[in-house]
């Protein structure tokens, strides 16, 4: 074999499997590594989906789907990816903590996050415009709404003078917000106490910490707070803390207010990446992009339950006012 041809064989490596598949007629797989609960991922996957089918990916009959569930467990995780390399799947889809323990199985699947809080600080991409390697996504750019979460707390809980923040330390781009976040709280003149949690069995210790000592509770998400989220709710309620989260789902379930990126939009848009790559697009080719819509959900039980008043301005502002 000639050096050309060789380097030519290595170099489309990741492709083949698409290639052998459409001659033998068997159907290209997506693995889908859901890092929560398929119940808790409901809305994201539904959207997914229904994008897949838009762009002529159907189930069953153009393409394999292979549904994964972690529940918020980092050993799940690596479970789930290294399975997915042994299906020899085609596309790996999963969310920022899935695709850093996928990344670490293989570098020849192409991996896309649907939702990655801080790409480039937790290595999955090299930068977002020229990605590198095997990954690729959407970014939350979770950091740049940190600032304004914090305002508006404070704009929903008057007088409020501390802050305290929880957020999973285990993972990287948490670690990074729960900082960002005390340093809005500290321009503002706020006192904060922070909390880390690891597991699930850390969350009840990490309230006795606040107990007396904060006026509202910000909350980072990432799978393992999705996954124990009505928990965190109920905790947060029965200490009269009201609670800035990230996602509407979160507001949904008790809580006070959730302010970011519009995930299904974000999982649709995954999608394209998919389709993109099933149709031999390379990921190192495909720019990292950010959220264009975002949603502010403001739970008027929970403010009442609270004894807060919810200002008409802020309501008019709101995507969803539950009541």
């Amino acid at each position: 074999m000639k050096r050309r041809d060789f380097i030519a064989l290595v170099g489309g490596g990741a492709a083949w499997p698409l290639a052998a598949r459409a001659q033998t007629g068997k159907l290209p797989i997506v693995g889908y590594l859901g890092v929560t609960t398929a119940a808790a991922q409901n809305r994201v996957t539904s959207a997914f989906a229904q994008r897949m089918r838009e762009l002529g990916w159907i189930e069953g009959r153009t393409v394999a789907i292979e549904y994964r569930w972690a529940e918020g467990r980092n050993e799940r995780f690596t479970e789930i990816a290294n399975e997915f390399v042994r299906l020899k799947v085609d596309v790996i889809v999963t969310s920022g903590p899935g695709a850093a323990a996928a990344k670490q199985m293989t570098s020849l699947i192409p991996i896309v996050f649907d939702i990655a809080l801080d790409p480039i600080g937790s290595g999955l991409v090299a930068s977002l415009a020229r990605p590198g390697g095997n990954v690729t996504g959407l970014s939350t750019q979770q950091a740049d709404l940190v600032g304004k979460k914090v305002e508006l707390l404070r704009e929903v809980v008057p007088g409020l003078h501390r802050l305290a923040i929880m957020g999973n330390v285990g993972y990287s781009a948490s670690a990074s917000e729960m900082n960002e976040a005390q340093a809005a709280a500290s321009k503002l003149g706020l006192e904060v106490i922070t909390s880390g949690i690891r597991r699930a069995e850390d969350i009840a210790s990490a309230f006795t910490a606040f107990k007396g000592r904060a006026d509202a509770l910000y909350v980072v998400g990432d799978p393992l707070q999705f996954t124990n989220r009505v928990r965190i709710n109920t905790l947060a309620l029965g200490m009269r803390l009201p609670t800035m989260l990230a996602r509407r789902e979160d507001a949904e379930m008790a809580g006070l207010i959730s302010y970011g990126p519009n995930f299904p939009d974000l999982t649709r848009r995954a999608a394209d990446y998919v389709d993109k790559i099933l149709r031999g697009a390379k990921p190192a080719d495909l720019p990292v992009e950010q959220p264009t819509k975002f949603e502010l959900v403001i739970n008027l039980t929970t403010a009442k339950a609270l004894g807060l008043e919810i200002s008409p301005t802020l309501q008019s502002r709101a995507d969803e006012v539950i009541e």
